[in-house]
């Protein structure tokens, strides 16, 4: 069976509550965003903290849930951006 390579960035929120910057998967073609983040979010927990409010982008542009992903993706996870 064929697996795509998705390389997942962690920024911010993301990134310290995983305490990681990056992580690999591997998932069958045609899974969507949505599928990735719920393996993700099965290896770590503590990002069900912040999945309502973060931003997804596919290979650097924002792209909903539903987005299909194909061939090599870079996956990054963004959370809520606050400021003063």
């Amino acid at each position: 069976m064929l697996y795509i390579n998705i390389q997942n960035m962690f920024f911010s929120r993301a990134r310290d509550l995983t305490g990681i910057t990056d992580a690999s998967l591997e998932v069958s073609p045609g899974t969507t965003s949505h599928g990735c983040l719920n393996r993700l979010i099965s290896r770590f927990s503590c990002l069900e903290e912040i999945r309502n409010c973060m931003v997804l982008t596919l290979n650097n542009e924002y792209a909903p849930e539903s987005a299909v992903l194909k061939d090599i993706v870079e996956l990054d996870i963004i959370p809520p951006i606050s400021g003063d």
